[in-house]
C-alpha cells in the first residue's frame, strides 16, 4: 500500500465523494488480501458493506484481470432509437431470461461505455471492467492463456446477479482472424474468446463495446444475444444532445449567457455535427477558455472551434450563412451599426 492510497481516502472523505472513497478502500483491502493479511482485508470489506457482511463478488488473486469501475449518474442524452434499445437491455437483464451477452458498436464518443455505466447503476449491480493491459502479452501464446484465465476469473463470481462485466473495446483481443497480420496468434486469442463466451454462465451479464465492428470475426458476433448500434444519430438528435450538454455546462459556468437559438445555428451550420463525446469537449473547452467578462464569448470560440477557420468569422460571410445582425455582433464583437454598414457595402 502506498501513501497516495491514504491521501486519496482523506481527500475523497473531505470531498464527500462516497463512491471514490469506497473504491479506494476496496483497493486497500485487495492489497492486504494479496499480502496474506486476510483478517484485515475482510474487516475492511465488512466495514464497507451496508449489511456489515461484505463478500467480494470477484475474488482477489495475484493475477487479476478485472477491476471495479464506477457507475454513472451523469445525464446521458441519447436518441430515442438507442434509448429504447438500452431499455430493452435493462429489461432483458432484469427478467433473467438468459439474454446476457450484449455488444455495443459504433464510433468513439457515441455513449457506449457511458451506457454500460448507467445500466449497472439502474440495475444496482457492481461494474467490473476487463484490464486488457494485463491480458495482452507479447509472449507467443500467452495472450490466449490469459484470456482463458480471465474467463475463469469471471466464472468465480460469487453472486452473478449482482455484477456486470464490461469488455470495453473488445477488439483489442478479438478481431477478424482472416485479416489479422499475425494470423496464428490472433487466431488463438479470438478462439479463446469464443470458447469463453460459449462457457459463460447465463447469469453473468457481459457487455462488450467496439469501434471496429466491421473487422469482427463473424463467429464472434454470433456469440452475442443482441448487438446495439450506436450510429443512429440524426442531425436533429445531435442538436438536442448539444443543447442538453450546453445546459449542463452553463450550470457550472455561471458567467456564460444562454442563447440556445444561436448555439443551435452554429452547430447546424456544420455539414456533420460531431458525436456526443467530441461535442462535449468542444462545448466545455469553448466555455472554459472564453472571456468571463463577455457572457457570449464562448459562442464565438465554439464557432471557430467547430469550423477550424477563423477567417470565415466576418459579417458578410456570416450573413450568407443566415446569421442575423445581432448574432453577427455577438460572434464578431463588431457593433450592430458597423455590421449593418458593412453588409450594405
Amino acid at each position: 500500500m502506498k501513501k497516495k492510497n491514504i491521501l486519496n481516502l482523506i481527500k475523497y472523505h473531505a470531498e464527500k465523494n462516497d463512491s471514490a472513497f469506497r473504491n479506494e478502500a476496496y483497493e486497500i483491502a485487495k492489497y492486504f488480501d494479496k499480502s496474506n493479511d486476510y483478517q484485515l482485508s475482510e474487516y475492511i470489506m465488512a466495514l464497507l458493506s451496508d449489511a456489515n457482511t461484505f463478500s467480494p463478488q470477484i475474488d482477489a488473486s495475484e493475477n487479476i484481470f478485472v477491476k471495479r469501475m464506477e457507475t454513472s449518474s451523469n445525464p446521458l442524452p441519447l436518441p430515442s432509437s438507442i434509448k429504447d434499445n438500452i431499455l430493452g437491455v435493462i429489461n432483458a437483464i432484469g427478467h433473467n431470461a438468459g439474454v446476457n451477452k450484449f455488444l455495443f458498436e459504433g464510433p468513439p464518443g457515441t455513449g457506449k461505455t457511458e451506457s454500460a455505466k448507467q445500466i449497472a447503476r439502474i440495475l444496482e449491480r457492481e461494474l467490473f471492467i476487463v484490464d486488457f493491459d494485463s491480458v495482452i502479452d507479447s509472449k507467443l501464446g500467452q495472450t490466449s492463456k490469459n484470456i482463458s484465465s480471465l474467463f475463469n476469473e469471471i466464472s468465480s463470481v460469487s453472486n452473478p446477479h449482482k455484477v456486470i462485466i464490461l469488455f470495453d473495446e473488445i477488439d483489442a483481443i478479438a478481431i477478424d482472424r482472416i485479416n489479422s497480420n499475425d494470423l496464428r496468434e490472433m487466431g488463438r486469442a479470438t478462439s479463446s474468446v469464443l470458447k469463453g463466451l460459449d462457457s459463460l454462465n447465463d447469469s453473468i451479464v457481459l457487455i462488450a463495446t467496439t469501434n471496429l465492428y466491421k473487422a469482427f470475426d463473424k463467429a464472434l458476433t454470433r456469440r452475442f444475444d443482441a448487438i446495439i448500434d450506436f450510429c443512429n444519430y440524426s442531425k436533429q438528435d445531435l442538436l438536442e444532445v448539444g443543447e442538453s450538454i450546453l445546459n449542463e455546462m452553463l450550470q457550472k459556468f455561471k458567467f456564460a449567457g444562454r442563447n440556445i437559438r444561436l448555439f443551435k445555428k452554429i452547430l447546424d451550420s456544420l455539414d456533420v455535427i460531431p458525436y456526443p463525446g467530441e461535442l462535449k469537449n468542444l462545448i466545455k473547452t469553448s466555455i472554459a477558455f472564453s472571456d468571463s467578462r463577455n457572457e457570449f464569448d464562448y459562442l464565438k470560440k465554439l464557432y471557430i472551434n467547430v469550423h477550424k477557420n477563423e477567417e470565415n468569422i466576418n459579417p458578410k460571410y456570416l450573413h450568407t450563412k443566415g446569421f442575423t445582425v445581432r448574432e453577427i455582433e455577438m460572434l464578431t464583437g463588431i457593433s450592430k451599426s458597423q455590421v449593418s454598414r458593412e453588409l450594405k457595402e
